[in-house]
């Protein structure tokens, strides 16, 4: 009787002859990658943390002050008041575009003529510029208030809620496609069980879709969290940070400045900012981290394991 040949055996030659040529090209087609990644991103990351400690006008004048960069930082009034107006917008906008992003995708899976024309529609604003966005929205937002005899940077508050508008006007579709996608895979048969249980609309929304669409909404307030806090072309084109306030004692402050401006103006100030400005940055970069990273630690602890 003939041998029949182990499927095992067969299996295991085919998959170490596919890994051998694999594992010798790996090199070859991670090498490039890797040097981009390392001359644009890692180098001038840590180029800009060392520039953080220094006076600089080009990182080859650099000199090295210490933490008196951090110090200059943390006493600017103006940087101060951008952290705070920047946390309460960054507040209010992940309130606003999710809860508007949800309910138009809810509306959106409910078997409605025409969805996917409305799908299309309410992503379309996603696909602007920022730069583009902010001065249409400054002639519109105008327009309006000229009837009131005002203008949107007369008062702080138009600024705020300009901003607004215009960042849910952009961001609701792009959410909306995410919590799109998180609610047409949510099991049916969980939606029937509720049903046969007498469950409403409501008591079925909140205790059976949501939960399952929880990896939708982790992923939706991480990026709202994060866009919102780096928020930068559509505030230099909308307000520009202003109005301006004047201090008793002398100081000014863009009041409708967010931290991206902030630093941006501080950099181009003048040469001896310059290194103040970089101390910014890096104290952005780690407040926008460890905000985005214990939002995600704590949304995914409330995820259904399907």
């Amino acid at each position: 009787m003939k041998k029949k040949k182990k499927a095992p055996e067969a299996t295991a030659v085919n998959g170490s002859l596919i890994r051998r040529p694999i594992q010798r090209c790996f090199p070859i087609f991670v090498l490039p990658t890797l040097i981009c990644f390392t001359i644009g991103f890692l180098y001038p990351f840590i180029q800009g943390i060392y520039l953080s400690f220094c006076n600089f006008v080009t990182p080859r004048d650099a000199e090295f002050v210490g933490l008196e960069n951090y110090i200059d930082a943390f006493a600017d009034k103006t940087f101060m008041h951008a952290f705070w107006y920047t946390s309460l917008f960054t507040v209010v906008s992940i309130l606003a575009i999710n809860i508007f992003a949800f309910a138009i995708a809810y509306a959106l899976t409910q078997e409605i003529k025409g969805a996917n024309i409305f799908r299309t529609v309410f992503f379309m604003p996603n696909l602007i510029g920022g730069i583009v966005l902010g001065y249409i929205w400054s002639m519109i937002f105008d327009g309006i208030l000229q009837a009131y005899d005002t203008f949107l940077l007369a008062k702080t508050s138009y600024g705020f809620w300009g901003l607004l508008i215009l960042m849910c006007w952009q961001q609701i579709g792009y959410m909306m496609i995410v919590y799109i996608a998180g609610l047409q895979g949510v099991p049916e048969e969980l939606n029937e069980a509720a049903k046969i249980d007498g469950a409403t609309k409501w008591q079925t929304l909140w205790k059976v879709t949501i939960p399952n669409v929880m990896p939708s909404i982790t992923i939706c307030v991480f990026l709202t969290l994060t866009n919102s806090f780096k928020l930068f072309d559509q505030n230099l084109a909308l307000t520009g940070g202003m109005p301006v306030q004047f201090n008793p004692d002398g100081t000014t402050i863009n009041t409708t400045e967010m931290l991206a401006l902030n630093i941006y103006k501080t950099f181009y100030t003048g040469s001896n900012t310059r290194g103040i400005a970089q101390a910014k940055a890096v104290i952005f970069f780690i407040l926008v981290a460890v905000l985005g990273l214990g939002q995600l630690f704590a949304t995914r602890k409330k995820e259904v394991q399907q």
